[in-house]
């Protein structure tokens, strides 16, 4: 499939390795920087999405997507992704990403709108008593490359996501892009409601990176067992 990923909001708090460790399964590892794991909320606009040789269709190409995820190894030592969940307003695209590739979506109500230079973004996962999860961030400086090395290039540059079947087995998939140009973001208001609604505890303080990405066309590959 191809796809474009656009006004990508990276937040990110530092967490004890072994509060992740748990919740992954066997086969997984926790990867870390400078000693610490990390947990990200993702809200972005999926842009054009569609399948190989075929057009985008205006009312299923263009929705919006939240992640919860953490950085991870498998036995192998390859770096990737593990989510936590993929909230999304775009009903056949959670079951079809549930089916094909064993991901946790969630169906959500979701808004977003350009106000000026900012983006407020509004998130809320389907069923009762789920309150409104509300971003409104903006971008400052000029985007460019993570150094390789860097904590941002370790939250950033991650190419590999792994996922689960019901029977326990690993599966990866690969997603190609040219590097983020990123940037450090304005976020005036932030929510983690992401993270309790995946049994996290609220930080208690504001995430300790928050980051912009450029936009990106993306070409997403088939899984494969592990």
């Amino acid at each position: 499939m191809f796809q474009r990923w656009s006004e990508l909001l990276f937040l990110h708090w530092k967490i004890e390795p072994a509060e992740i460790q748990r919740r992954l399964p066997e086969g997984l590892h926790v990867d870390t920087f400078g000693g610490e794991a990390w947990i990200g909320v993702v809200p972005f606009f999926m842009e054009r999405i569609r399948p190989v040789g075929l057009p985008a269709v205006p009312w299923l190409s263009w929705f919006l997507e939240l992640n919860v995820r953490t950085y991870v190894h498998d036995d192998l030592g390859r770096p990737g992704v593990w989510f936590f969940s993929l909230d999304c307003n775009q009903p056949l695209a959670v079951e079809f990403a549930r089916k094909f590739f064993h991901l946790p979506y969630q169906h959500a109500r979701m808004s977003a709108e350009r106000i000026g230079g900012e983006i407020l973004y509004h998130s809320r996962r389907r069923g009762a008593g789920h309150p409104i999860a509300t971003f409104r961030y903006a971008r400052t400086v000029d985007a460019v490359p993570a150094g390789e090395g860097t904590l941002e290039w370790f939250l950033a540059e991650r190419y590999l996501l792994f996922s689960t079947n019901r029977a326990g087995r690993i599966f990866t998939g690969q997603v190609n892009h040219t590097p983020y140009r990123i940037a450090p973001a304005s976020c005036l208001e932030w929510s983690v409601e992401p993270l309790r609604l995946n049994g996290f505890a609220d930080p208690g303080r504001p995430p300790d990176s928050m980051l912009l990405a450029d936009a990106v066309d993306v070409a997403v590959f088939p899984l494969r067992r592990a």
